[in-house]
């Protein structure tokens, strides 16, 4: 390559516009602005987003950016932190899947942050978010098969992506905006265990972490600090490093691998990465959630709650649930722990458990992981009679669909099924503005009288008029 791969991100990064920009995608913006503030709102009162709080209350610090929701400022770095673990904290937020997953969305704070600080206006910010969805789902598309095929979190993949963001408020020049994308880019790499077994905090945390940490190498460049600058395809670089890639010559050397999966050719899809840039926007193909759980959960439990409602059962007539899914979330969300989840960040990774949910209450909200709901006995009543069956038919269909099928059988000997694709929040089946308006009234209902919520949503869709300082203040309950 006649440049590095940082190079050719930094230059499109740094000479991207608002003015570039069209319609729909500033639309499409805004639209997942909306549903992360939400999420941040949902995510207020938990426990894991107020110890950081809490730790950063104590070390103080220069009052540079808002923490949304609080009436609280800190410096860029750490609010970038709170701010993106709120948006996380539920696992509501959005997804995109393709070899690998990601919530883009996790990068938004780095750009409210840095903007804040800087005095940069919502217009600047918007582009900057375009980036973040922007590169994050082109990553997701770049390793042959995914990073996450390979036992690494996705994480490893927006450590590349947040100093990105942050640059692009800051200011940074081209040489400034490669340095910045090498310092994160050396140090952020996330083995897969926070979504593995018996999941802990750390399962909402790593990314935000990552986030964090490309907004301090944004900082860190702009001093002076220098990175490398072939962190992708170097000697010893990501690439080299995660096999499949021949570093001297710079071009792909596809090697058997076995991963979580069984064996494959691992290799690298440069293109998917840096090819046509500012063509089309990625954002377009990302998805929201219209369940609180992990994304290969949702078109399981929306054939489960279509079941359960349409032929007017009750979890007490059930019998067996069988649900035929991809191998990979058979092993994400079938492993023995996800049968006796013991915390939140358990429970809404195991499918047994959020399809037992949706057997009992025929919905799964926020609520569906509470202390309480934990320890139902109803649900464990159930959950036992939920059995997993990877198909090889269905892996050979994801990601272009995520296919599900759920039989349900009765004690009386009637059986019951439905079929699914594609999850409600896909493109193809896409949450509609008032799918986006019942999720945050029920993320935001108990900070938020009707009134503000309806204030905020309007700030949010003509928030280009406006700078970032104004705009988080708003944000306060």
């Amino acid at each position: 390559m006649e440049k590095s791969i940082s190079r050719q991100i930094a230059e499109f990064a740094v000479n991207l516009k608002y003015e570039d920009l069209p319609e729909d995608v500033v639309t499409e913006v805004k639209r997942y602005l909306y549903d992360s503030v939400g999420c941040a709102y949902g995510g207020y009162h938990t426990k894991d987003v107020n110890i950081i709080r809490e730790i950063y209350d104590e070390m103080g610090g220069k009052e540079e950016a808002s923490l949304i929701g609080f009436n609280k400022k800190m410096p860029a770095v750490n609010a970038t932190l709170v701010n993106s673990l709120m948006i996380r904290a539920l696992d509501f937020n959005d997804i995109y899947w393709k070899d690998d997953p990601s919530h883009p969305s996790d990068i938004i704070p780095a750009a409210l942050s840095v903007g804040e600080m800087v005095g940069a206006s919502m217009k600047d910010v918007i582009v900057a978010i375009v980036l973040a969805y922007e590169f994050e789902q082109r990553l997701c598309e770049f390793a042959k098969p995914g990073i996450r095929e390979r036992k690494w979190h996705h994480a490893t993949l927006t450590q590349f992506v947040s100093p990105i963001v942050a640059g692009k408020l800051l200011g940074l020049t081209v040489d400034q905006m490669v340095n910045a994308i090498g310092i994160s880019g050396s140090h952020n790499h996330t083995i897969g265990c926070p979504t593995a077994g018996k999941l802990t905090m750390m399962k909402n945390t790593v990314d935000p972490m990552a986030v964090q940490a490309g907004v301090f190498a944004a900082l860190m460049a702009q001093k002076g600090y220098s990175g490398t600058e072939k962190v992708f395809e170097g000697k010893e670089g990501f690439m080299d490093c995660f096999i499949g890639w021949d570093a001297k010559n710079e071009i792909n050397k596809p090697v058997e691998m076995i991963g979580r999966d069984g064996a494959s050719k691992w290799s690298w899809d440069v293109d998917a990465l840096i090819g046509n840039l500012g063509k089309k926007y990625k954002i377009l193909e990302c998805s929201m959630k219209a369940f609180p759980t992990e994304a290969l959960s949702h078109t399981h439990l929306t054939c489960a709650i279509k079941v359960m409602i349409n032929n007017n059962l009750n979890y007490d007539q059930i019998e067996e649930v069988k649900v035929t899914t991809l191998a990979q979330a058979y092993d994400i969300l079938f492993d023995p722990a996800k049968y006796r989840p013991e915390s939140r960040e358990t429970a809404d990774h195991s499918l047994p458990y959020c399809l037992a949910v949706a057997i009992v209450d025929k919905k799964v909200t926020t609520e569906s992981f509470s202390d309480e709901k934990l320890k139902d006995p109803k649900v464990f009543e159930v959950i036992d009679k939920i059995k997993g069956e990877p198909s090889k038919e269905f892996e050979k269909m994801f990601p272009a669909k995520q296919p599900s099928k759920v039989v349900i059988k009765t004690k009386d000997g009637r059986e019951f099924s439905e079929y699914v694709e594609y999850p409600k929040g896909d493109p193809r089946e896409p949450m509609t503005m008032i799918d986006l308006d019942n999720k945050f009234e029920a993320l935001s209902s108990e900070l938020l009288s009707k009134e503000r919520q309806t204030e905020i949503k309007e700030m949010i869709f003509v928030c280009e008029k406006m700078d970032v300082k104004s705009f988080m203040s708003k944000l306060v309950i």
